[in-house]
């Protein structure tokens, strides 16, 4: 057997895709399983980004392109923050990469050493401490409680700043709480981190689903001062239903710090498909009315969702502002014991991961536990799936949970 580097034994593998791995094993086998597993919507592209990626390969747009990106998707995506953002950045302030993944990534390698810390507040998207990890940083958890709309407080976040802490994460909207901090949270964040001269990596993927009375606010808005200090990480994945196209950029005042990445990305994949980007620009530029429509879907879907889960006994669910998640604590149903069923032995539910194994294996329903995002109190259920789905999907799942309680 070929050694591993210790770097590569390091890495544990991602729980949401490897759930999402295991329904449709489960489904390609002939099990009916409804997966709430995935965070990518099911809706379709948009006509037009397709039909730039036709194009694009009728043109023989097929060859490397500058591994910073071509220049009409970075001039998109700076002309897109100063108008939607209210933020400016030059097109040479912008790299264009294989996905916010793969920016993110990019990002730590070129920002730490060995042995610097970042400040991560938990509930957490799961990529984030092992990135963190694989770029040789210390990942250092604050918590954020359910209390508090699972947003840190200040003081929480002075508490855990050392030294050698480099970093903080911001993930507005959150996944997997779907939290969104408000305009006061930010500033009281943006002040911590000026004083203490940390880089904000402000993750605002999810930025167009938003629901209610909330707002997306970049942080990088808030002055000159904190936009000095913040890298956004975005992409077309969430807004745009282009997970499988790998579109994603990193903005930031700091050229170095951006020509950097574009070095590295050099060297790595040399530059994000040129497919891709075509699609990506007509998405950006094109019309926007689908957003509409998907946020409107999503709402309906939320509302119905998070609406079943508090009913269900043993299950608290706060109602998400952002993203697609539902975040459910399931921790009253710790100590609980499934009472065997037919091929589904006796057991005790001592965690989410427990409760989550016994809905996939008895109720056919896929979910994530919430160990893999520092919370292992609660489950994540994605409603990026079919009204149809939901339905079933919570009915299987209110069975198996009011059979756990009864028994």
């Amino acid at each position: 057997m070929i050694a591993l580097s210790q770097r590569a034994r390091g890495i544990q593998p991602s729980a949401t895709l490897a759930m999402d791995a295991r329904a449709k094993e489960l489904v390609r086998s002939g099990v009916d399983v409804i997966s709430f597993g995935a965070g990518e919507p099911d809706f379709p592209t948009p006509f037009p980004a397709k039909e730039r990626a036709i194009t694009a390969i009728r043109e023989n747009f097929t060859h490397y392109t500058p591994s910073a990106g071509i220049p009409e998707l970075r001039q998109a995506v700076a002309e897109k923050l100063q108008n939607e953002n209210g933020v400016e950045y030059s097109p040479e302030q912008i790299v264009i990469t294989a996905g916010a993944k793969h920016a993110l990534y990019m990002l730590f390698q070129c920002l730490l050493d060995p042995g610097d810390q970042v400040l991560v507040p938990a509930p957490y998207w799961v990529s984030y401490v092992e990135q963190v990890r694989m770029a040789g940083g210390e990942p250092v958890i604050v918590p954020a409680r359910a209390e508090d709309g699972f947003r840190p407080r200040p003081e929480d976040l002075e508490k855990a700043v050392t030294p050698r802490t480099r970093a903080l994460i911001l993930n507005s909207p959150n996944n997997p709480t779907g939290a969104v901090y408000p305009r006061d949270r930010l500033e009281q964040i943006a002040a911590f981190a000026l004083r203490h001269g940390l880089l904000v990596v402000s993750d605002e993927i999810y930025e167009h689903l938003i629901f209610g009375q909330a707002e997306h606010v970049s942080i990088a808005s808030l002055g000159p001062e904190i936009k000095a200090h913040t890298v956004i990480i975005n992409g077309v994945s969430k807004t745009y239903a282009m997970t499988g196209w790998r579109i994603g950029y990193a903005a930031a005042d700091d050229t170095a710090l951006i020509k950097a990445m574009v070095n590295w990305q050099s060297h790595s994949t040399s530059n994000a498909t040129s497919i891709s980007q075509w699609a990506a620009l007509a998405a950006l530029t094109g019309d926007q009315s689908q957003l509409g429509s998907m946020r409107a879907e999503f709402l309906q879907r939320r509302d119905y969702m998070v609406q079943r889960l508090q009913r269900i006994p043993g299950v608290r669910c706060p109602m998400p502002e952002g993203a697609f998640y539902a975040f459910p604590d399931v921790s009253q149903l710790f100590g609980r014991r499934w009472p065997g069923q037919n091929a589904y032995p006796e057991r005790v539910i001592h965690s989410s991961r427990d409760l989550a194994e016994l809905l996939l294996e008895v109720g056919k329903v896929a979910v994530v536990p919430g160990e893999a995002f520092g919370e292992p109190r609660c489950l994540r259920l994605s409603y990026a799936t079919s009204m149809e789905n939901i339905l079933k999907g919570l009915d299987r799942m209110e069975a198996v949970i009011k059979r756990l309680v009864d028994a």
